[in-house]
């Protein structure tokens, strides 16, 4: 496995952003003020490094990257948050029925 980026990676002409400590305290954030959060670790893309879905009860969502996917791991773990490798699982239905329920209040 390849090591996290640090100040970003490119990708070809790409730069891409490195995980910072806003992104570590909005997903901090979002699982203290929601229940039900499952996490969900996508893998490094050519485009994207290392990102964390977390998915509350309602399928509010948040995505953030994240330093590794290790970290991923442990950072659900700490706030006891079940999670998954979004490579394998997929990402929720009810993720995809609260973006349907947004979309037609007009919300995204």
């Amino acid at each position: 496995m390849s090591a996290p980026a640090r100040d970003g990676f490119r990708t070809g002409s790409t730069r891409v952003r490195a995980s910072d400590s806003l992104d570590h305290e909005h997903l901090s954030e979002f699982v203290t003020e929601r229940r039900g959060v499952e996490g969900f670790v996508e893998p490094r893309t050519a485009v994207s490094d290392v990102t964390l879905l977390l998915v509350a009860h309602d399928g509010e969502w948040t995505r953030r990257r994240v330093p590794s996917v290790e970290w991923a791991h442990k950072f659900c773990n700490r706030h006891q948050v079940p999670s998954y490798d979004a490579a394998v699982v997929g990402i929720p239905q009810r993720m995809r029925d609260y973006n349907r329920r947004k979309k037609l209040e007009g919300g995204l």
